[in-house]
């Protein structure tokens, strides 16, 4: 290891009071309200650069570059496919929450079938985000665990404790608003450590960039980007189509995100951030996709033995082979993906919970009182996820980017069925057994993606089974459809 465990908890450290730093900027004359809104004053530049950080995550940071060997370039195909999702946001789904002056997204689900669906909704994205934000920290730790706290003899179950403390104690007063900014700081250093490690890597190899891509170029498939087998499941259209829909779903059905972008006050500008990002995204993935090239090249330049899973590359070849320079800069990304992937989840969780289940907003409860409902709704769900980073833990599944993406296809595609089907479908259609419809639809896709190279002569499925499994919940809705008066 190129970096002592106390010079890593030094860096852990200052970064730390750089977020409490902006925690105290950003809060100040906060409320419980301005936790859940912002005040809805965000400018939409900051808020287009600090989604970089929570979109991307450390799962994107560890796992993107990691997966270039066996699947070259091919990601870029859900890229394009992503650009088109934050379309489709920004036009079809933005003027909707804003003109119904939603706090929760799935207040529309209320406003379009009732409290049975909306409550159906909340619930299964508390199950994803949950889930997902708990993936993400695990993956987070364990690197975390690595630099610092194993080399001083803490325990795993310690770190995961300290680290989702901290998120929980600088977000607890100003929430999305806090978010919002810290979120720059995460997106600029997660960044800043991508390019910085490609300009290392260079250095290191004494070569230039041109001449390692040129290499690269002509002895791999590295930068391979279209692929079009209609069986395999990085075929272009496959990916396309997943990726355009999996934006639609993760974003646009999604509290965490939408939260971000609800604080912004006008819809025009709300609607750019969304157009602008999506470009800027690309481009993000595209640079970190480059990492991958230059890790690998400089692993074949050293003659370096991989490891078996493609998420310890990066930090493989960062921690042992590129020094101290080389080791600080992965640490920080890394502490700022930790933190960008776990600060808005638990943020939105407790909006979510409050304003859908609780229904705070509306209270007639003290402001004081007010503000203990959400502390302790943001503390729970701080612990909750404590309790799931140790279950992943004992699981030890680092696969990380591939199982997240997975879950998603199960548990969005009911909310893709609800929204699509609200949107879409004439009010006097008002369906039934929502709760039935969005636990039957996951389950069938299972046995189809399952089964599916018998069934559909080779054909297997990649992340487009969570297109099927929205189908498969609007069907459902749709047959257990009773006419009413509009």
């Amino acid at each position: 290891m190129s970096i002592s465990a106390i010079e890593s908890l030094g860096l852990f450290l200052a970064y730390v009071v750089l977020l409490f730093v902006i925690s105290f900027y950003s809060s100040k004359s906060s409320n419980t309200t301005t936790f859940f809104t912002g005040d809805k004053n965000s400018p939409w530049y900051a808020v287009t650069f600090g989604m970089i950080g929570t979109t991307l995550s450390g799962i994107t940071f560890i796992s993107l570059p990691g997966i270039v060997k066996a699947a070259s370039f091919s990601y870029l195909q859900m890229g394009l496919g992503y650009i088109v999702g934050y379309v489709v946001i920004a036009y079809v789904l933005m003027p909707l929450y804003y003109s119904n002056n939603l706090i929760s997204i799935y207040g529309f689900l209320n406003n379009r079938f009732g409290k049975t669906a909306y409550k159906t909704g909340s619930s299964l994205f508390i199950l994803s985000r949950g889930l997902q934000a708990a993936g993400k920290l695990f993956i987070m730790a364990t690197v975390l665990q690595t630099f610092i706290y194993e080399p001083l003899g803490v325990p795993f179950l310690v770190n995961a404790f300290i680290l989702l403390l901290i998120i929980s104690l600088y977000t607890l007063k100003g929430g999305i608003k806090t978010v919002v900014w810290t979120d720059i700081l995460q997106s600029a250093f997660m960044l800043i450590a991508g390019v910085l490690t490609i300009v290392l890597i260079t250095n290191t190899m004494s070569s230039s960039m041109g001449e390692i891509w040129t290499k690269a170029t002509e002895n791999t498939t590295y930068t391979q980007v279209f692929f079009w087998d209609i069986n395999a499941p990085n075929y272009f259209w496959k990916q396309f189509i997943a990726g355009a829909f999996i934006v639609i779903v993760m974003t646009g059905f999604d509290q965490d995100m939408m939260q971000k972008n609800l604080t912004i006050k006008k819809l025009k500008d709300s609607q750019k951030n969304m157009v602008i990002f999506s470009g800027i995204l690309f481009l993000t993935l595209a640079l970190f996709l480059l990492l991958g090239v230059y890790l690998y090249s400089y692993a074949d330049f050293i003659q370096l033995e991989l490891p078996s899973k493609s998420d310890k590359v990066f930090p493989l070849i960062a921690q042992q082979k590129l020094g101290f320079i080389g080791a600080s800069i992965f640490l920080l990304g890394v502490i700022a993906a930790a933190f960008s992937s776990a600060d808005s989840a638990i943020t939105s969780l407790t909006t979510s919970f409050c304003v859908d289940f609780l229904n705070l907003t509306d209270s007639k409860k003290s402001n004081d009182d007010k503000e203990k409902v959400k502390r302790l709704t943001h503390f729970s769900f701080a612990f909750l996820l404590f309790i799931l980073v140790i279950i992943f833990e004992s699981i030890n599944n680092t696969n990380a980017l591939d199982t997240i993406l997975k879950i998603a296809s199960y548990t969005y595609g009911p909310l893709l069925g609800l929204f699509s089907f609200g949107i879409l479908m004439n009010k006097k259609y008002q369906p039934r057994y929502y709760v039935l419809i969005c636990l039957l639809a996951p389950t069938i896709c299972y046995f189809i993606k399952t089964y599916s190279t018998e069934l559909l002569n080779g054909y297997k499925f990649g992340y487009e089974l969570l297109l099927l499994n929205g189908c498969l919940t609007f069907l459902g809705l749709f047959l257990s459809s009773r006419k009413v008066e509009a």
